[in-house]
């Protein structure tokens, strides 16, 4: 099992994060994209690959659509130049980055093209690109004089839930990245799903990292999960899940199970009033009044929260199941306090 640790990208603040991960022991460190809330991600990327040597710097995830993807592959290829062969390039559709300007993620057939698109050129291939109702071929020109590197790999990871969007990472990327999958089985369920989509070989491959992005806080001694402590560390995560299972409602479609017993009346009702502001506090802070609905229950489900032991024990058991990455996404203001604590009680445990 290998730990990474998330955060909303920050220019002044995400570079120093990703030099204290790498000395507490972290193996890679994810950058969130989403343009109406933090700094560019690539700008964050550019200096934390100045300023650490060894730890690996991937976006979670980048978006598609609110950059084209000759755009996206150009902009991780200029990060692989300064920090060459440690740079993954996560891609997702976007629900907190378009639904803060009030549009829905992109289609499933166009994050497909953003993919293919984006994996040829970053192997230095010309591609069929489409684009305002045109198709074009395109390719990067020049490879050879420092403008970019596409001769270290540049591994292309998909964030994804729904069968159709798992069924595409095992198709077309080089791992895959969850959110918040604690279960064992909803696990073992999701990576069927994306063995069905791999034409070759029909079962998981070995060498295929499977990443979750979650939140944890080991419990001091006597604490419980009732501790405001425990609430500010992990509840702005859990709302973000529940957000995201609330638009789906929205929809009159039907949410993840493991999520539904938390969408209480009371809970809708509360979001739906404040739902055009709901976005402003993405993995950052509980909105007022919010914290009464992220519940001891939710807490145990949602988060990895609990002792050292207990911890350590869901991680094997999800290990088992087939995770390679558990991935930190501590809150605006606890992030250094997590990263330590989490290094300190699991890491040099496990």
């Amino acid at each position: 099992m290998n730990f990474g640790v998330s955060f909303q990208s920050h220019v002044l603040n995400s570079w120093k994060h990703a030099v204290l991960a790498e000395q507490m022991g972290f193996s890679q460190v994810w950058f969130v994209d989403t343009q109406m809330l933090a700094s560019d991600v690539y700008a964050c990327m550019t200096l934390a690959a100045e300023h650490t040597q060894t730890i690996h710097l991937g976006t979670a995830v980048a978006i598609a659509g609110t950059r084209i993807a000759p755009v996206i592959a150009h902009s991780i290829a200029t990060v692989n130049q300064l920090a060459p062969g440690r740079v993954i390039l996560g891609l997702g559709t976007g629900h907190t980055a378009w639904r803060a300007m009030g549009l829905p993620p992109v289609r499933l057939d166009a994050f497909r093209h953003t993919i293919e698109v984006c994996r040829g050129l970053l192997r230095g291939q010309e591609v069929e690109y489409h684009e305002r109702g045109r198709s074009s071929r395109v390719r990067f020109f020049d490879l050879e004089h420092g403008y970019i590197n596409v001769r270290d790999p540049i591994p292309i990871y998909v964030a994804a839930s729904h069968p159709q969007a798992l069924a595409l990472a095992g198709e077309l990327s080089d791992g895959l990245i969850t959110i918040s999958i604690l279960s064992p089985d909803l696990l073992t369920a999701n990576l069927a799903t994306v063995a069905q989509g791999r034409t070759k070989p029909a079962s998981q491959p070995a060498d295929f990292p499977v990443v979750t992005i979650s939140v944890s806080c080991v419990l001091r001694s006597g604490e419980g999960l009732e501790s405001p402590r425990v609430l500010a560390r992990v509840g702005p995560r859990i709302a973000v899940a529940l957000h995201y299972a609330y638009e789906i409602v929205r929809q009159g479609k039907t949410p993840p199970s493991y999520l539904q017993a938390f969408l209480t009346p009371a809970y809708c009702a509360y979001l739906e009033r404040r739902w055009s502001e709901i976005h402003a506090t993405h993995s950052r802070f509980l909105h007022p009044g919010e914290e009464e609905f992220i519940t001891p229950a939710a807490i145990q489900a949602m988060s990895l929260t609990g002792t050292r032991e207990d911890l350590i024990a869901r991680l094997k058991r999800l290990e088992a199941a087939g995770l390679t990455q558990f991935v930190i996404s501590p809150p605006w203001g606890y992030v250094e306090e997590s990263i330590v604590e989490f290094a300190r009680e699991i890491i040099a445990h496990y």
